[in-house]
């Protein structure tokens, strides 16, 4: 059981390298909410809007695989308890790293995506490049902000495209 988790997640890392930052850092927490333009007409026709996240860092090691947790988000897929997880620890003043978001519970589902991150301004931005399952087609691009710490806030927007089977979401 444990080796099915972390084959994944090691496999995502190696993929997506990724940079620490400090306690105060990207990882350190977000905020990210979204509105979204979309009719609840079952998924069959393409999605985008506001994203807004907050996430919090308190565990966040600046180590490659550490990682921070999302505590709010008006995205449905980004779940509350999603880890965002770096590839690469942080450098001493910049966050620039591969991530890894990491939905609570059992799936195939994960995104892929990139933060910069100045740690000294607490301003950084971040891109989501699709993933596996109901991230396959996600693509969003965020502003970070440093909140109070340990708390981060990502404010942007999202789409889904209309590549592909829309049935195919999970």
């Amino acid at each position: 059981m444990r080796y099915r988790f972390a084959f994944p997640v090691l496999a995502l890392l190696v993929a997506g390298g990724c940079s620490g930052g400090d306690a105060s850092g990207p990882g350190a927490s977000a905020s990210v909410s979204a509105s979204r333009n979309d009719d609840n007409d079952g998924g069959n026709s393409p999605r985008s809007g506001a994203l807004h996240v907050t996430k919090e860092c308190l565990r966040y090691t600046r180590l490659a695989g550490g990682f921070c947790t999302i505590t709010s988000s008006n995205l449905k897929e980004i779940e509350v308890g999603t880890k965002v997880i770096y590839a690469v620890a942080s450098g001493a003043t910049v966050l620039n790293s591969d991530v890894v978001l990491d939905p609570p519970g059992p799936g195939n589902s994960v995104a892929f995506g990139h933060v910069v991150l100045d740690l000294a301004s607490g301003q950084g931005v971040v891109t989501i490049s699709g993933g596996t399952g109901k991230f396959m087609w996600l693509h969003a691009s965020v502003v970070v902000s440093r909140l109070i710490r340990p708390n981060w806030a990502w404010d942007g927007t999202y789409s889904f495209s209309d590549e592909g089977d829309s049935n195919n979401r999970n």
